[in-house]
């Protein structure tokens, strides 16, 4: 029997073509998904299956002594980086509302991703704890992956759920980097450089999840240079590596934060009372780990 357009429009296959369709719209191929991800962390298993020596540059001048190992982890988190941007801009592209709009806001957070799992994959590589943080990695690379995606089509049902964890993630990333970088004993002039690109990065990326399209650069800069500035006055304490770690991710929250109430009109009273409870916590945390 033939059934009438109104009645074949709540027929079940319509109703299932038509969901398969919205799921379509706003999440990305589960295939693309999977291969980009495989192939992220393929550099990282290669960096812990091949041994290779290490090289390290040196520079002597005088009251200056410049020495920084390069090793093939060193190469493939570069690699794990450029491969993680390029494959987001694929698969970025194969949104049906992306169109000829430009995806390298979708292209940081990921790419940041892929380039801060190598440093604890590195401190890990003689330790069986290692596959915790290869697992560990895959997971935060695949909610990335699909969160940056979510967030294309902002008005997509599950686009506040993604900026929460696109936020949620990056201030993660930031900690684990910074906590790495203390852990490994970073000397100062790499330390300071590494804090103010992460720092500004990230903020840039949280403010831009606003869904006004803005680039808020000033508050950005000013933000990595604040982080950097505390980095190096905190460079010499006898901090533990966590303690350093929350010590600069709360002032980073706290200013990320309050450009976002300020943004909203929200009076200066009232825009700095989270972002003073939210330094205070993280100091707190640092103070009495």
């Amino acid at each position: 029997m033939i059934l009438p357009y109104p009645l074949l429009a709540f027929a079940p296959s319509h109703r299932y073509n038509l969901h398969m369709q919205e799921d379509r719209f706003y999440l990305p191929s589960a295939d693309r998904v999977g291969l980009l991800t495989a192939s992220v962390l393929l550099t990282f298993a290669l960096t812990r299956l091949v041994q290779s020596p290490r090289l390290t540059l040196t520079l002597s001048l005088p009251g200056f002594y410049f020495a920084f190992p390069i090793t093939l982890g060193t190469f493939m988190t570069i690699l794990a980086a450029a491969l993680t941007a390029a494959g987001v801009d694929w698969l970025t592209r194969d949104h049906p509302g992306v169109g000829a709009k430009s995806t390298r806001e979708h292209i940081m957070l990921p790419t940041l991703t892929a380039f801060v799992i190598g440093a604890p994959l590195a401190l890990l590589s003689d330790s069986s704890a290692w596959w915790v943080g290869f697992v560990f990695g895959a997971v935060l690379l695949v909610a990335v992956f699909m969160a940056e995606y979510i967030t294309i089509n902002p008005s997509a049902p599950s686009y506040a759920f993604a900026r929460a964890g696109l936020t949620a993630l990056a201030y993660a990333l930031f900690l684990i980097l910074v906590t790495s970088l203390r852990i490994t004993g970073a000397r100062l002039f790499l330390l300071v450089p590494a804090i103010f690109i992460v720092a500004g990065l990230i903020s840039l990326r949280i403010l831009h999840l606003d869904g006004t399209d803005r680039w808020d650069f000033p508050w950005a800069i000013g933000i990595g240079l604040v982080c950097a500035q505390i980095g190096a006055g905190l460079h010499y304490w006898p901090l533990a590596p966590i303690q350093f770690g929350l010590a600069l991710t709360g002032p980073l929250y706290a200013l990320t934060a309050l450009s976002m109430n300020l943004a909203e009109n929200i009076p200066l009273r009232r825009a700095v009372v989270t972002p003073v409870i939210i330094i205070g916590l993280a100091w707190g945390f640092a103070i009495f780990l």
